[in-house]
């Protein structure tokens, strides 16, 4: 009985069972495939993700850099201008103070000569002694500072 059994057994239940037991670790076998392939595309998509990320920093460090030198180069370009237009205004002002001074310097040997006519007029009308002469002299370089 035990025989016929092991015979029953083998025939309905061993075969099933192990046809069970290999489809089971094929399916196992599979699923650690996949599973193995789903590692090396990760591994694979990670280091396509360091390499991206390092190509960005260089590329950001590279836009960094030429904003810094353009920068740069704006700020040197700007320093220039403003000394350019400092010795501009400079040239200006020492130019109108020089032509003030001649200015000036031909407004008072305008004013001498009149002074010098008007002395002449006075002496010659009138004839003075030396301490006449000498006040008279006085008071019109007076009157000629007031008028300065």
């Amino acid at each position: 009985m035990f025989i016929i059994l092991l015979l029953l057994l083998r025939k309905f239940a061993w075969g099933p069972i192990v046809n069970m037991m290999k489809e089971r670790e094929e399916h196992i076998a599979k699923e650690i495939d996949t599973a193995e392939k789903s590692r090396q595309d990760a591994e694979k998509y990670l280091e396509e993700q360091r390499i991206e990320v390092e190509r960005a920093r260089d590329e950001a460090q590279s836009i960094v850099e030429t904003a810094r030198k353009t920068s740069e180069r704006q700020g040197e370009e700007i320093i220039k201008q403003a000394h350019s237009e400092a010795e501009r205004m400079k040239e200006n002002a020492l130019a109108e103070i020089s032509r003030e001074k001649e200015q000036a310097v031909a407004e008072l040997r305008e004013q001498v000569g009149s002074l010098s006519v008007m002395i002449a007029a006075k002496i010659i009308e009138k004839e003075l002694d030396e301490t006449e002469q000498e006040k008279l002299i006085e008071e019109y370089i007076q009157e000629a500072g007031e008028r300065l």
